[in-house]
C-alpha cells in the first residue's frame, strides 16, 4: 500500500487523474471502476479538462460503477447513473454505452447483482478502481461489519451513511434511500490497482484505519491491506491521524520518478 500526502485535495485529485491519464496511454481500452460522492469530483473535473485540451482520451475505455441505489427514480439528480453521467460522462469522449452500473430499480435485484458480477468479469476485469471511504470506513456501500469475501449484492445503508449523505439530499436523511446494490468486497479486490480518495479531517480516523489499523470487517476498507497494488492520496487534513505520515512524505520523495503509480 502506497500513502501519497498532499497539501491539498485539488493535488490529490491530479495526482488521481495523472494515473488513470498513464493507464489509458499504455492501454486506450482500459477497464475504470468510478465512484460517486465529493471525493472523486475534482478527478473527474481534471480528466475533462485533459480530453478538452487533447491530452487524453477515454474513446476507447470502458467503465463500471460502484454502486447504485435501490428505487430511485430514473431521472432523479442523485440516482448515481445521473451523477456519473453529469460530472464525467457528459464531459469527456468516453461512449456512453461503455458506461455501466448496477440497476437499482430491476424487478429482481439479486438476479440484477449476478448480472452485474458477470458483466465485469466479461470486460475482463477493472484495471484502474478509483474509490472514496466513509468516515465509518466504507468503501462503495460495504458498511460496518461486511463480509471481506462480498460480492456485488443488496445492502442496508448505516443511519451515519444516510446522514452523511443526506447533504445531496436537502439536508432530508429521509429523502435518502435505505437500500443500495453496491459491489462487494472482495469484487473491489479483483481490480488491478486500486486508487483511494480521501480529503478533509472527517476522514482522518477512517484514513487511519484503513492505512495503519488491523484487518477488521469493522473498518471494511481495511481488506485494501491485502490488495498487491493500492495507492492512498489524501490531503493533510485526511492524513491527520497517520502516525507514519513523515514516513510516508519521505518515502514518496524519494520514490524513482521511472516508477509511476
Amino acid at each position: 500500500m502506497e500513502v501519497v500526502i498532499t497539501e491539498t485535495a485539488a493535488e490529490a485529485a491530479t495526482l488521481s487523474a495523472d494515473a488513470i491519464e498513464g493507464l489509458l496511454q499504455r492501454r486506450p481500452d482500459a477497464v475504470l471502476g468510478l465512484a460517486t460522492g465529493s471525493s472523486p469530483l475534482g478527478v473527474y473535473r481534471d480528466l475533462a479538462l485533459r480530453v478538452s485540451h487533447g491530452s487524453s482520451s477515454l474513446a476507447r475505455a470502458r467503465a463500471f460503477m460502484l454502486d447504485e441505489y435501490v428505487g430511485l427514480p430514473v431521472d432523479h439528480p442523485q440516482r448515481y447513473r445521473n451523477v456519473i453521467d453529469r460530472e464525467l460522462v457528459t464531459q469527456v469522449d468516453i461512449d456512453p454505452a461503455n458506461v455501466y452500473g448496477p440497476d437499482g430499480n430491476a424487478e429482481d435485484l439479486t438476479a440484477a447483482c449476478v448480472a452485474y458480477e458477470e458483466a465485469i468479469a466479461a470486460a475482463g476485469g477493472v484495471d484502474l478502481q478509483i474509490v472514496g471511504i466513509g468516515t465509518d470506513g466504507h468503501i462503495a456501500f460495504n458498511e460496518p461489519g461486511s463480509s471481506l469475501a462480498s460480492r456485488t449484492r443488496i445492502k442496508t445503508l448505516t443511519r451515519q451513511t444516510r446522514s452523511d449523505n443526506a447533504r445531496f439530499f436537502g439536508d432530508d436523511v429521509g429523502a435518502v434511500p435505505q437500500h443500495c446494490l453496491t459491489q462487494g468486497i472482495a469484487t473491489i479486490m479483483d481490480a488491478r490497482h486500486v486508487v483511494l480518495l480521501a480529503a478533509g479531517r472527517g476522514k482522518g480516523e477512517a484514513v487511519h484505519q484503513v492505512v495503519e489499523g488491523p484487518i477488521s470487517a469493522m473498518w471494511p476498507a481495511t481488506a485494501l491491506q491485502m490488495h498487491p497494488h493500492v495507492t492512498v492520496i489524501v490531503d493533510l487534513a485526511a492524513a491527520s491521524r497517520l502516525q507514519l505520515a513523515a514516513y510516508y512524505k519521505d518515502t514518496y520523495e524519494a520514490k524513482p520518478d521511472w516508477q509511476g503509480f
